[in-house]
């Protein structure tokens, strides 16, 4: 009897496309640049006190490499960590938490207006100064990451700033244990035509690099229409367009509707999971583990928790098994569902995710507000379930659509782990 052998090509090493390039009749795609070099950007400890980085950018159209650029930091962990906890509480209490004090006229006293609206634009003379200030912040982070005295630090500063401000578009991969909030950083905002260009997420496709060696999974077999999931909290079906984005599902894909705690860890205990994007509509909560640690949850339309250590459980026997499948593209929509936990940590639920072999997970590093939140999935899951345009695209063309049409900062907020390159592919 013969067998198939598990193996398939789960990445293109090469990085062989650079993008797709406009197509009559989709403005759409032009909205995003043609990337034509890529960034590494690695962070790493280099002793028990001391941080170093170092950088490799490469052209996409020529396979000769480039100087590696390297230096010590100077900056400690905790003070770079605590310089991006800084950044998100501002994002989170400036923007979603925002309160007019004197509201304008219809505006409800008390209200959350950044945060109950996706299209802004009304609120121009609001959001245009915040995001100025935003970019300030960004800016002010990524300084307090390279500040320093010493000559190679310099020398890497001056690299690293002229080529995140040069005219080229760029594909990063941020390589880091600490998972900083890389979208929100900025460059100099004095140097840019308007604050949004300034953010890294706006300029360049970013993502904090998934770190190993891919490996092998079960061939899942050529198919016509992709295989996806909704895994969701029934509580929020009328928020939005939360009922849109599950009919975009049905239409576009080979849907798995699951809304209880217990059908989603069942699909998890199985060797192969046949989906290729898994999309969470839910809560997302911080639950205390010990004296001074915590992890994040989500909740479906029941009390069970799901969260990295009960994932990491029930695929226990598959990691790395060549018998084994687990390679979705996750969106998950959750609160805080994109904070990474600290070096040494239980995983989040996202970083597990990653562990066991997911192609990317996209998701929000603050509290996000549901109607954008349900915006924001409607757009991204109609663009990319379509085949043509990989998850960094898509993310990005997502930044700059609702900074240009809804004068929007949230979608800076999702940050990609990892899957910067995946991009949906279906048999012909």
């Amino acid at each position: 009897m013969t067998q198939d052998l598990a193996v398939e090509v789960s990445e293109d090493t090469a990085h062989g496309f650079t993008g797709v390039p406009p197509q009559r009749g989709d403005p759409q795609t032009a909205a995003v640049d043609v990337v034509t070099t890529e960034l590494l950007v690695r962070l790493y400890r280099s002793g028990p006190e001391r941080l170093s980085i170092f950088a490799h950018a490469r052209s996409t159209s020529t396979a000769d490499d480039a100087v590696w650029h390297e230096a010590p930091l100077e900056v400690s962990a905790e003070e770079m960590q605590d310089g991006a906890d800084r950044l998100l509480t501002l994002w989170r209490d400036q923007v979603v938490r925002h309160q007019d004090a004197e509201p304008g006229y219809g505006q409800r006293v008390g209200g959350y207006p950044l945060a109950e609206s996706v299209d802004l634009t009304e609120l121009r003379a609001l959001t245009d100064p915040l995001v100025a200030k935003l970019a300030d912040e960004g800016f002010e982070l990524l300084r307090v990451l390279l500040d320093g005295k010493g000559y190679d630090l310099g020398r890497f500063r001056e690299f690293l700033l002229s080529t995140l401000t040069g005219g080229q578009q760029l594909r990063i991969s941020f390589n880091s244990e600490w998972q900083l909030p890389w979208p929100m950083l900025a460059v100099d905002p004095a140097e840019c035509d308007s604050p949004w260009e300034a953010f890294l997420g706006h300029r360049h496709q970013v993502e904090q690099a998934r770190t190993g060696y891919a490996w092998d999974h079960a061939p899942l077999g050529r198919r016509q229409r992709a295989a996806t999931s909704l895994n969701k909290d029934t509580a929020l079906d009328h928020v939005g367009r939360a009922h849109e984005v599950q009919q975009l599902l049905e239409d576009c894909s080979l849907l798995t509707v699951r809304t209880h705690g217990n059908l989603l860890l069942e699909a998890l205990s199985r060797p192969v999971l046949h989906e290729d994007l898994m999309y969470f509509w839910c809560h997302g909560r911080f639950v205390r583990t010990g004296a001074s640690s915590q992890v994040l949850t989500v909740r479906l339309s029941d009390s069970e928790d799901i969260d990295g250590p009960v994932v990491k459980r029930k695929r226990r026997s598959y990691l790395r098994c060549p018998q084994s499948r687990f390679k979705p593209f996750v969106l998950l929509n959750a609160c805080h569902s994109g904070k990474a936990s600290g070096p040494g940590r239980l995983k989040h639920l996202g970083q597990e995710l990653i562990a066991q072999g997911a192609d990317g997970v996209l998701a929000p590093q603050i509290e996000i507000p549901q109607v954008f939140a349900t915006e924001y999935a409607h757009a991204f899951l109609d663009r990319y379930l379509n085949g043509g345009h990989t998850a960094g695209e898509t993310g990005q063309w997502l930044i700059r659509r609702f900074a240009r049409d809804f004068h929007n900062p949230l979608a800076l907020a999702y940050t990609l782990n990892g899957g910067i390159n995946t991009r949906l592919r279906l048999g012909s």
